[in-house]
């Protein structure tokens, strides 16, 4: 059904004023950035295929949906070509809805000291690596109040391998004059669990950092949906 031939108040945009927009569901919600449908479905029907959960066709191609919101904002541009009805315009606007959001949370994140708000450090991290194919190896650069100075991915691999140099890890923290930093690195296989690899690294991350009196405060493993902290589990 279009938009237009809803009630005027469950219309998602007249919804939305009258009631605020936790009383929207993520379609709705959708649906007000999207605005237009296509011939034959409708904007509603457009924003609920766009969640619904990913689907591979007789022929091996990827179809579906992105899998609800958390999948959808870790989309990329190219990524939404294959959604029929999303032109560029509507691909943009989605995307800088993901933008504006890593933006949003940085500013947090250098305003008060990260740790401060755990939560905002695995929604950062997640917007930023959760949805990579490959490994990427980053780190969050923090000043001594542990407020966020810079956040660079260093280092990227394959699906299950990244290496990664204590040298240049050290070289970037000096250039930002950090005080102590947070590492990050994603697992596309979907799993956040530790590998020895990963303790093993973080170790030596620690003690080379310590030469030049960087403190690491944690290690986060990031996967759609998911961050683990190693320090939580005693690992760091």
């Amino acid at each position: 059904m279009p938009l237009k031939d809803l009630p005027t108040d469950a219309q998602p945009r007249e919804k939305l004023l009258a009631r605020g927009p936790a009383a929207l569901a993520d379609a709705e919600l959708l649906a007000i950035l999207l605005r237009t449908g296509i011939v034959g479905k409708g904007v509603l029907q457009m924003a609920q295929e766009l969640l619904d959960p990913p689907a591979v066709d007789a022929t091996g191609q990827l179809g579906g949906g992105f899998g609800g919101i958390a999948g959808l904002l870790h989309t990329s541009a190219a990524d939404l070509e294959r959604i029929k009805g999303l032109g560029p315009a509507k691909r943009a606007e989605l995307v800088a809805v993901l933008e504006l959001a890593r933006r949003a949370l940085a500013q947090q994140l250098r305003e008060r000291e990260v740790f401060d708000s755990p939560e905002t450090v695995r929604h950062y991290l997640q917007l930023h690596l959760a949805a990579k194919g490959h490994e990427v190896f980053a780190v969050l650069f923090l000043d001594s109040q542990n407020r966020l100075l810079a956040m660079e991915e260093l280092f990227r691999g394959t699906l299950t391998q990244t290496s990664v140099y204590p040298r240049e890890v050290v070289l970037r923290a000096l250039h930002h004059q950090a005080a102590a930093v947070v590492l990050a690195h994603n697992h596309p296989s979907g799993s956040v669990q530790p590998s020895r690899a990963d303790e093993a690294l973080t170790q030596t991350l620690k003690t080379t950092l310590a030469l030049v009196d960087v403190r690491v405060l944690d290690h986060f493993i990031v996967a759609p949906g998911q961050a683990l902290s190693m320090a939580e589990k005693g690992l760091v």
